[in-house]
Formats: C-alpha cells, structure tokens, sequence
C-alpha cells in the first residue's frame, strides 16, 4: 500500500516536499483570510438588518402621519353642514352680498360612506372683493363643503359688478351598513 509513494523518484519527492512546505505556509494565513471573510459576511448581514430597522422607524413616520390625516379627515366629517341654502344665505350676508335665489340639487352618493348635498345660488351685483371673501369664509368653515360651480359675469355700465352663480356641496359621511349582503346582523 506504501507503494505507489515510495515508487515515485526523487525528483518527484522534491516537488511534493516543496508543494507540502508550501501549503503548511499558506495554511496560517489562509486561517486570517477565513476568519476576515466570515466576519465581513456578518457584518454585511448587520448592516442589512440596521437598515431594515431604520426602514421600520421612517414606516412608523409615514403610517403616524397617515393615521393624522385620517383622523383629521373624520373629525372634519364629524361637524355636519347645516342646510346649505341657509347657511349660504348667512354667509353671504356677513358679506353684504344678495342671494337672489338658491335652487338645491339631487344627493348623491359616492361610494358607501359618503353622500354629497349640493345647491346653487345667485348672487347680483356682487364686486370683486366681497365675492373672494365669501369664497374664502366658506373654504375656512370647517365644515365639509366645495364650490363645484362658478360663473362670473360682468354687469355693463357698472364698474366692479358682477352677476355670479354658485354652486356649493356640502359632504356628510353615513354610517356603514350593519347587515351583510345576505341580510343577516352582523355580530
């Protein structure tokens, strides 16, 4: 069994001499280069996971100010619009303005939660000024409204006067449905 090894010549023996100190020299530094390899790859794997966790914390940022904004938006649906012919008129005379006459509109629905009220008035012989106000009192309300219409037409003869038509709704959220499709309670 001994034989092929000690069959081989000198020579050959030299070179298996050489290549062996060889690798017993290679082999206490290739221990380092081992241990640095393995180190690199845990500190890769750390890296990773510290920026898995700082994604986690700008998540968390992104879901407070989105839970903000939804809460916002259901405390602003919570204040309900008074009737809308009314409340115009009210808000025009703060303005000084003339509501000829108000004409509401059908409800409608968008999707289950919300139903929009909606009402146009006129107003004559509005100015410039007292019309953006009026604009403005509604936009800073508080209440869920939006003017959905606004035609402007200029008076001859008159300077800074205005014949303007409105169209204004007001949006109230429902409370969802307490039956299934089926017609059964929920629990």
């Amino acid at each position: 069994m001994a034989g092929p090894v000690l069959e081989i010549n000198a020579r050959e023996r030299r070179v298996l001499l050489i290549l062996g100190f060889i690798g017993a020299c290679m082999l206490p530094l290739a221990i380092p280069f081992g241990i640095e390899a393995v180190v690199r790859s845990a500190q890769g794997d750390n890296d990773d996971l510290r920026q898995a966790l700082a994604d986690v914390q700008d998540a968390r940022g992104r879901m407070r100010e989105r839970q903000a904004q939804k809460d916002a938006t259901v405390a602003r649906y919570a204040k309900t619009t008074p009737p809308l012919a009314g409340y115009l008129e009210q808000m025009a005379r703060q303005q000084k303005l003339e509501v000829t006459d108000s004409t509401p509109l059908t409800d409608i629905p968008h999707g289950k939660r919300y139903l929009e009220h909606g009402t146009n008035i006129h107003l004559k012989k509005t100015g410039m000024l007292a019309l953006s106000l009026f604009l403005e009192a509604l936009e800073k309300s508080g209440y869920p409204v939006a003017v959905t219409k606004l035609d402007v037409r200029k008076r001859s003869g008159e300077p800074d006067s205005y014949d303007v038509e409105v169209g204004v709704a007001s949006y109230e959220r429902t409370a969802p449905s307490t039956t299934s499709p089926a017609g059964s309670a929920k629990p």
